[in-house]
C-alpha cells in the first residue's frame, strides 16, 4: 500500500520511527551502501527493520556477544542468505572481557549501570549476571567480512549501551571504509564512564564525518530525553 499510494502506513507505537526510517531510506540510495555492521544486534530489530522498513537488499553482519540471544538472532537470521550473525562483541582491543547482562537485555552492556538510573528504568537496567565473552575490533573483522563477501561501501550502526565510541576507536584507520554511521549518543548518563553527547559528535566530526539527522532511538520517556540516535555520512563518500 505505502509503494501505491505513497502514504506511510504506521502503527501509533511505531511513529517515533518515521524520522529514521526516512533517513535511512535516503542515505542508503545516496551512498549506495552494500553491507551493513549491526553492532550490538540483540534480537536482530535493527535488521528486521532494514528487511522491512527500509527495502535494504544487501549483507548484514550482526555482532551479538550474549549466547542464548545470538542464538535467537541466528534462528531469525536462517532464512536470509545475506545476514550473517557473529558471536562476538566489539570493542576498542580484541580479547575476553566480562559483561554485564542486564534484566532487561537491550539494557546489557560491557559497561556498569550508573547507581542513579531514571525511575523509567527501574528494574530494568541492573546486572541479572555476568558472562565472559570474546571481544574482536571492527579493524580485525572490517577485512575478514569484506573478503568474504565482496562488499565496498559498508554503513555502522551500533548500539552498544555505551560504548559506541570504544567500537569506532577499534575501527583505526578502517573507519574511514565506512560510507555512514549511527550511533547511540547519551543525553542522560545510563552507564559509567561514558561520555557526553556532544563530545561524541565531535570526535565523529573529527574522523570526517558530517550530521545528516539525530533521531529517536526509542519510544521516548517524556518529559525527558535519555538517548537519541545520530546518522552521519562521511565527507567525500559520495
Amino acid at each position: 500500500m505505502e509503494r501505491l499510494t505513497g502514504a506511510l502506513i504506521v502503527h501509533p507505537a511505531e511513529i517515533h520511527q518515521l524520522p529514521e526510517r526516512h533517513c535511512l531510506r535516503q542515505m542508503f540510495d545516496l551512498f549506495k551502501v552494500d553491507a551493513v555492521f549491526d553492532v550490538g544486534a540483540n534480537e536482530g530489530q535493527y535488521a528486521t527493520q532494514l528487511r522491512r522498513d527500509i527495502g535494504y537488499k544487501g549483507a548484514i553482519i550482526s555482532f551479538e556477544p550474549i549466547p542464548e540471544v545470538a542464538a535467537r538472532l541466528r534462528a531469525k537470521a536462517e532464512a536470509d542468505p545475506l545476514w550473517f550473525v557473529a558471536p562476538l562483541a566489539l570493542d576498542r582491543e580484541a580479547g575476553p572481557a566480562t559483561f554485564n547482562v542486564m534484566t532487561a537485555s537491550t539494557f546489557s552492556s560491557l559497561n556498569q549501570p550508573t547507581p542513579d538510573q531514571p525511575d523509567v528504568f527501574e528494574g530494568q537496567n541492573t546486572v541479572a549476571r555476568q558472562i565472559e565473552v570474546m571481544r574482536s575490533t571492527v579493524a580485525a573483522e572490517l577485512p575478514k567480512w569484506r573478503e568474504q563477501l565482496g562488499f565496498s561501501r559498508p554503513f555502522l550502526k551500533m548500539d552498544t549501551q555505551g560504548s559506541d565510541l570504544a567500537v569506532v576507536e577499534g575501527a583505526g584507520d578502517a573507519i574511514q571504509s565506512f560510507v555512514g554511521l549511527q550511533s547511540e549518543l547519551a543525553v542522560r548518563h545510563l552507564y559509567e564512564g561514558t561520555r557526553g553527547f556532544a563530545e561524541v559528535l565531535d570526535v565523529y566530526a573529527d574522523l570526517g564525518f558530517r550530521l545528516s539527522a539525530l533521531v529517536p532511538c526509542s519510544r521516548g520517556h517524556f518529559p525527558d530525553l535519555m538517548e537519541v540516535d545520530c546518522i552521519m555520512y562521511r565527507a567525500g563518500a559520495v
